[in-house]
């Protein structure tokens, strides 16, 4: 991003038609441009009058609400003008105030110049600067909620509270290394391996959580598998719970991937179905093998593989050659499908090759045990814990300091012979966690994260 401190201004509310839209300017001091809009506004009052253009003739009646700073979304100066939702009366009113504020050097907003502001002006840290972007995308109301949380500082608190205590625990082993003469075992004294194990495992609950909430923000890709005419899209819409994907007995209906996303507990499945595999050479045609082809390739991106196979046939040497093909460490659902026709009872059976789940799609018998399932893949723990709604990014951060901990740890344990090997790996930990909040981000990862918020934010 090529950012200045110029005043900007954007439309806050989404684009299309609407019952009212927001035009946005932040700046810090925009007294010059409520004088030449004519406006007279206590702060943080909302005040209805007439929106005019330099002429005087009227472009819409609505309310003006001016934020001084620093008590406002970006810590500038704020003002917001709210007025009825057509795009055209929007870009009329923000053309009207760039016109106004040109000699205050008043320009077009960027995406997510206004949270970067507010990040900038210590109004959010930039996990929360984060949540707002998640919260605004959230498609769940259990990702709403932990965008909130998150917003509200409550994941920036944790870390800056182990940051808190990795400086502590740093001060004890540097204090000790200054002064080697000194017959005190700063170390013993103040148990800073029991400080140490501390902060290990609260990284590590931290780390669970934050999974969880990538979860909720991302979605679990489940990719069905297996023959044709195995099931597959019968599976499918039972999960839905309406007719998404083509179901006939003709084996090979289904050329191509169809994806639709389901909520279980509040947790976003993508249920991707998938192009039977079977043998290329008895393939119908052409477009067949190239939907085989695109199946394997979903597979290989799949976080969970549900393989279909008939509960009333039994697997077949074509089974067995598919799950040699499968992907190492992705877990694997077999699912016994048809048990309407084999006489099995809905069930579940965890083996050492994976588990196996017996139901029938059609009849909707032995869903829930898949259900359940998913969710225990998920790690879905509905405990009451605080979930954060994590980024990769995030995830990557924690999971370097829990490395670095562990590392320490191994320092820790030669007594006096490693200290400054301790007291580098702690470095490289508060380092780490201190990335989450943006206390140790380069500029550059700024302008991707704050680049990808829509205008107006």
């Amino acid at each position: 991003m090529n950012l200045d401190s110029s005043p900007i201004a954007a439309i806050a509310t989404a684009p299309g038609r609407g019952g009212i839209g927001v035009v946005r300017v932040s700046g810090k001091n925009l007294a010059a441009l409520l004088q030449a809009l004519g406006f007279q506004l206590k702060p943080r009052h909302a005040t209805y009058l007439p929106f005019t253009q330099a002429d005087g003739s009227i472009i819409d009646h609505g309310l003006a609400i001016h934020f001084k700073a620093p008590h406002s979304y970006t810590g500038e100066d704020v003002l917001e003008l709210q007025g009825h939702g057509g795009p055209v009366v929007l870009q009329m009113l923000l053309a009207r105030c760039l016109e106004a504020g040109r000699e205050i050097g008043l320009r077009l907003a960027q995406p997510g110049e206004f949270t970067h502001r507010a990040f900038l002006n210590d109004k959010l840290d930039l996990a929360q600067a984060e949540a707002v972007a998640d919260l605004i995308e959230a498609s769940t109301e259990a990702a709403v909620k932990s965008a909130s949380q998150s917003l509200s500082g409550v994941f920036s608190k944790v870390i800056h509270t182990l940051v808190e205590q990795v400086v502590q625990l740093r001060m004890l082993v540097e204090a000790t290394l200054d002064f080697p003469e000194e017959e005190i075992d700063f170390l013993e004294k103040s148990n800073a391996r029991g400080q140490l194990a501390h902060i290990q495992q609260t990284v590590h609950t931290v780390l669970l959580q934050a999974q969880q909430g990538a979860l909720l923000r991302e979605g679990l890709n489940v990719v069905l598998a297996g023959k044709p005419n195995v099931g597959k899209s019968s599976l499918l819409n039972a999960l839905a719970g309406a007719e998404v994907a083509i179901v006939t007995p003709i084996a090979g209906t289904t050329r191509d991937k169809v994806t639709e996303t389901i909520q279980i507990e509040g947790i976003p499945l993508n249920i991707i179905d998938t192009a039977g595999i079977r043998d290329t050479d008895d393939a119908n045609d052409e477009v067949e093998r190239i939907g085989i082809a695109r199946t394997w390739v979903e597979v290989g991106r799949a976080d969970v593989i549900l393989h279909l196979l008939d509960a009333d046939r039994g697997p077949t040497r074509e089974d067995e050659i598919m799950v040699e093909r499968f992907p190492d460490g992705v877990p694997v659902i077999r699912i016994w499908n048809k048990i309407d026709l084999s006489g099995h009872k809905p069930s579940i059976d965890t083996m050492l090759d994976a588990t196996h789940i017996y139901l029938s799609a059609q009849h909707m018998s032995g869903i829930d045990l898949l259900r359940s399932e998913l969710l225990r893949i998920a790690g879905w723990q509905q405990t009451g814990e605080s979930v954060y709604l994590a980024r990769e990014r995030h995830l990557i951060a924690l999971r370097a300091a829990r490395d670095h901990l562990q590392t320490a740890a191994q320092f820790a344990a030669q007594d006096d012979h490693s200290l400054d090997l301790l007291a580098e790996e702690l470095r490289l930990t508060q380092e780490q966690l201190g990335s989450i909040t943006g206390e140790f981000t380069p500029d550059d990862l700024l302008g991707v994260i704050f680049s990808r918020f829509c205008i107006g934010k």
